[in-house]
């Protein structure tokens, strides 16, 4: 009988691991309607982005929300009951893209949708710093290169943002969806600023 309460206890304790997580968060947000551009498709110069996937840090490259200490230690911890809606670097991106479309008018084909020989403006991101601390701040580090597919001339950009943070998981996605909203607004604000230039080859976010 003890054996069998010992065995029932066990397999209690590895159900309790094996439960699915209790939240799930995204990085996609809406387009403010002020922000917002009128399709550009069916015009006589329709627009079109492509948007690379996305370069982040390994430690980040997973669905679990990763947080750093309030005390600014060097430990982290992966929160297994917290977790972005899919791994983080496809959630990034798929928050980037749409949230850039929608500030240009524009469709994202990087999933095919247009004729080859229409340009295309291709977009690479790289993450270089993605700190997120609970009841703290979400900080950020964004680069990427901006360049048209008819054209020689690529641009760089870089941009670093940040956000205060309430207490809680819930507060630390909404921190990090803001965050992610303003570097799409300048990475659209950097292909407004290259097609409008077409002599620019420094970066303007």
């Amino acid at each position: 009988m003890k054996l069998k309460l010992a065995f029932l206890a066990l397999a209690a304790v590895l159900a309790g691991c094996a439960s699915k997580p209790d939240n799930y968060y995204t990085l996609a947000s809406p387009v403010a309607a002020a922000d917002a551009a009128p399709s550009t498709l069916g015009g006589a110069a329709p627009l079109y982005i492509e948007l690379a996937p996305v370069a982040v840090p390994e430690r980040l490259a997973r669905p679990q929300m990763v947080v750093r200490q309030p005390s600014g230690g060097v430990q982290v911890e992966v929160l297994e009951q917290h977790r972005w809606a899919s791994s983080f670097e496809n959630e990034l991106r798929d928050a980037l893209a749409s949230g850039i479309a929608g500030r240009l008018g524009a469709l994202d084909v990087t999933k095919g949708g247009r004729q080859t020989s229409q340009p295309v403006w291709r977009i690479a991101v790289q993450l270089q710093q993605f700190d997120a601390v609970d009841g703290g701040r979400v900080d950020a580090g964004f680069s990427w290169t901006l360049r048209r597919s008819d054209e020689a001339r690529t641009l760089v950009c870089q941009l670093n943002l940040g956000e205060a943070v309430g207490s809680g998981m819930d507060a630390v996605a909404r921190g990090a969806q803001r965050v992610t909203a303003a570097a799409a607004a300048a990475m659209a604000r950097s292909v407004d600023a290259a097609r409008a230039n077409p002599s620019a080859t420094t970066c303007a976010s």
